[in-house]
């Protein structure tokens, strides 16, 4: 029996997620919404998901001593980070007038407010947050993009956007006024900031990757 914890901090549609993962896992794997902090670090893979504001998603951890659950995890097995789960990665956070978050990779997390343009290339109007569907482009190889074509659609809803100061962390950008980070990857991490359980078929195919990857890129 394979074991993946979604982790629950009450930050997340988790109902969502976990019925996508339901959908696509292989026969024999049990998917655990769960806050406690042995079952997560027992189990074979972590989806880490979140939605909200940061500083929020930070408190919620705090309470519930999860932090320190989620970074060891996060460096031991096979784990994805969806939208806030993503975000949270970072070092610091504008939202809120200023956030630390977790720290697992150097770099900020900020407003698209004052960065994107006004309009994209075809001159539609560009609202906050951006809210639908929108390319991925891989920029990196990875076992999570398999069957998966770069420049596929996936679903975003945010404000806010990660920018790493190492360039390499990126596995995929998206235009949105401007280029941004909308995935990252290195070792056994990988993290969109689009909603792959509300993505469709694409979307569902990331997930499945996920639910049989063993942690190599």
């Amino acid at each position: 029996m394979s074991i993946i914890a979604v982790v629950d901090y009450n930050m997340g549609n988790l109902r969502s997620v976990t019925q996508a993962l339901q959908h696509v896992a292989p026969t024999h794997t049990e998917i655990k919404i769960t806050s406690d902090a042995d079952v997560i670090l027992q189990a074979d893979r972590v989806v880490f998901p979140g939605q909200g504001a940061a500083r929020d998603c930070m408190s919620e951890l705090q309470q519930r001593e999860l932090i320190d659950v989620v970074m060891q995890a996060a460096k031991t097995k096979p784990f994805l980070g969806i939208c806030m789960g993503m975000q949270v990665l970072m070092d610091h956070s504008e939202e809120n007038g200023g956030v630390n978050c977790m720290g697992l990779y150097p770099g900020n997390v900020r407003h698209f407010e004052g960065v994107i343009g006004r309009r994209d290339a075809a001159g539609e109007r560009l609202k906050i947050p951006q809210m639908g569907w929108n390319r991925v482009e891989h920029t990196q190889d990875h076992v999570l993009w398999n069957g998966i074509e770069s420049g596929s659609r996936f679903y975003f809803v945010h404000s806010y956007f990660v920018e790493p100061k190492d360039a390499t962390l990126t596995a995929g950008t998206t235009d949105y006024g401007i280029e941004y980070t909308s995935a990252i990857a290195r070792d056994n991490v990988f993290a969109i900031q689009a909603h792959p359980e509300k993505s469709a078929d694409d979307g569902l195919q990331l997930l499945r990757n996920f639910t049989q990857w063993d942690g190599q890129s």
